[in-house]
């Protein structure tokens, strides 16, 4: 019997395909994905094996993951936190309008619901947690020290 050229009577060819691959919101570091037929071809004409595909995050400059909500880290000034201000906080969607009242203290933190990420082939989406830091100048001028010890009264 005279054995195949191509595949020397293995059955199998080597070669490489193009596929696409779906990736449903919310997946997460670490978790596989199964594309069946799409591994390796079987032995003596059997079926094609399964691709698994295991997903890797990069993380995004800003915004930190914890499940499926989300954690931004906002830098106030000293006169914001005390005078309050509205600004807006980056998501996965764009921007978000936050309005942050006068004499907000460091350590706040802000829920906005259904800003995180969905969860995995659900309609239930996490949280955009916005965590308030106060930055205090370290080196002032003198008339900026004589601002601050001055009272308001006496400006």
């Amino acid at each position: 019997m005279n054995k195949c050229k191509t595949c020397h009577g293995s059955g199998v060819m080597n070669g490489e395909e193009v596929i696409n691959i779906n990736i449903p919101a919310g997946v997460a570091e670490g978790m596989q994905l199964n594309m069946s037929g799409k591994g390796n071809a079987g032995e003596r004409g059997g079926y094609p094996g399964d691709l698994l595909i295991v997903i890797e995050e990069h993380e995004h400059p800003e915004l930190k993951r914890d499940g499926n909500n989300l954690h931004y880290d906002l830098y106030i000034n000293f006169a914001d936190a005390a005078l309050g201000l509205s600004l807006e906080v980056p998501t996965i969607d764009g921007k978000a309008k936050i309005k942050l009242d006068a004499g907000t203290q460091p350590g706040k933190v802000l829920r906005l619901k259904g800003k995180g990420l969905p969860q995995v082939n659900s309609h239930h989406k996490g949280d955009l947690l916005v965590n308030i830091n106060v930055w205090t100048p370290q080196n002032l001028s003198s008339e900026e020290k004589k601002d601050f010890r001055t009272p308001p009264r006496q400006r």
